[in-house]
């Protein structure tokens, strides 16, 4: 299906994607701003937009923007990431323009209401109690901070009490005014409509934005330290996290840790932590490790709970299962077998038109360009087992992990 892309002379890009077979059309603003780049004092802002985008703009008020989709059967939603903030619809295509005239909408002309700050405010503090009640959530969010302590990156995006409290209606046209470049600005759709009708229903409105570049620069992280903490909470099971820096979202070895983070504890049944930890032993329910990659660092992280009395068993087969990794590298077997299934499972992925109408957003403002899929399944089938038992080497050495344990009280 063909790509295309267009961008307008202040700078902002449109990229489309026609599906004939699909009622939907899917379409989004994915802007190149998140919770890093938030100062100190700013912590929670950016997720604290997401919210007040909802809550009125120069023409509506809340219930005009929650109902204007949503009446017609059409889905608006929004995400805040650590370098993301994406507002995003779902809607049959014959009230696309409905939909993109509602994104453009909350995304350039909210107003911030003082009274919806306060209203929202609550909800806020009270989206914090609910994952701090989450132990599951908690030790996710202090992993980060005790992966990369003292940068951004590490800060919580929810934000703290105190930073949530503070925020005002001057304080969200401030981040916005510093921080919004239009040439880091995608406007993605992926469904049953031509690029014509995209553009005639969006072109207008955006070429009308004033062209703004931001002198705003990340700041790169640096001087990683391991750390070991363990903490008594209030928990019915022990719960282990274990993480470290990886790489970025340019670095070359990127797809080579996807695929062996994949083999590793990926989301299939069949990964080794959880045939291991969860199938031969009965340690955990669950088990997983990620990779996610930023625009200077990523991260790769484990987690898992387990009863106290297995935690020691479970942390050691967990090791045990990366120093395999470390020591030995993939069979031939092996090695074409997991590479078809990372294929298999990123090409079913492309078939969810909502989230590839997001990752075609997130490409270009990342890379400049889309990559067609078969260049990354290319990628993937041109590593080696040499290549992948390096990056197990470099980055599942035991002496470069963190580790975090929530005990029982």
């Amino acid at each position: 299906m063909e790509l295309n892309i267009k961008e307008l002379s202040n700078g902002i890009r449109i990229v489309h994607q026609e599906v004939t077979h699909t009622r939907l059309v899917h379409c989004g603003f994915i802007l190149d701003i998140g919770s890093r780049d938030e100062t100190k004092e700013q912590e929670g802002l950016a997720h604290f937009w997401e919210h007040m985008a909802f809550k009125g703009t120069k023409k509506r008020k809340t219930f005009h923007i929650l109902n204007r989709l949503e009446s017609l059967g059409g889905e608006l939603n929004a995400y805040t990431t650590k370098e993301k903030v994406c507002f995003y619809a779902s809607t049959l295509k014959e009230h696309y323009n409905k939909a993109s005239e509602l994104l453009f909408d909350i995304t350039f002309n909210s107003t911030f209401p003082e009274k919806q700050i306060e209203k929202e405010r609550q909800v806020i503090l009270e989206e914090m109690a609910m994952y701090r009640d989450s132990p599951d959530d908690a030790i996710q969010d202090e992993l980060d901070e005790l992966v990369f302590e003292n940068h951004a990156l590490g800060r919580n995006i929810l934000g703290t009490e105190q930073t949530v409290g503070s925020f005002t209606q001057q304080d969200f046209f401030d981040f916005i005014s510093t921080r919004l470049d239009t040439s880091r600005l995608i406007f993605s759709v992926v469904g049953n409509i031509s690029f014509q009708k995209v553009l005639r229903g969006i072109e207008g409105p955006l070429s009308q934005i004033q062209s703004k570049r931001s002198l705003y620069v990340r700041s790169d992280f640096s001087n990683y330290t391991p750390k070991v903490k363990i903490q008594e909470r209030d928990v019915s099971q022990s719960l282990c996290a274990i993480g470290r820096p990886a790489f970025s979202l340019y670095d070359p070895n990127r797809f080579k840790l996807f695929l062996l983070n994949n083999i590793l504890g990926g989301p299939s049944m069949n990964s080794r932590l959880n045939l291991m930890l969860r199938e031969k032993h009965g340690y955990v329910y669950s088990i997983e490790s990620n990779y996610h990659p930023f625009s200077d660092i990523g991260f790769f992280g484990i987690y898992f709970g387990t009863e106290g009395k297995t935690l020691q068993k479970a942390q050691s087969l967990v090791l045990k299962e990366m120093s395999k990794m470390v020591s030995k590298k993939l069979g031939t077997v092996q090695l074409h077998m997991a590479k078809e299934q990372a294929i298999g499972q990123m090409a079913m992925a492309e078939e969810n038109y909502s989230a590839l109408m997001l990752v075609y957003g997130k490409s270009l403002l990342d890379h400049g360009k889309v990559d067609p899929l078969e260049n990354i399944f290319n990628q993937i089938r041109n590593t080696t087992a040499e290549e992948l038992q390096e990056i197990a080497q470099e980055m599942f050495n035991p002496d470069m992990l963190t580790f975090l344990t929530y005990k029982p009280q």
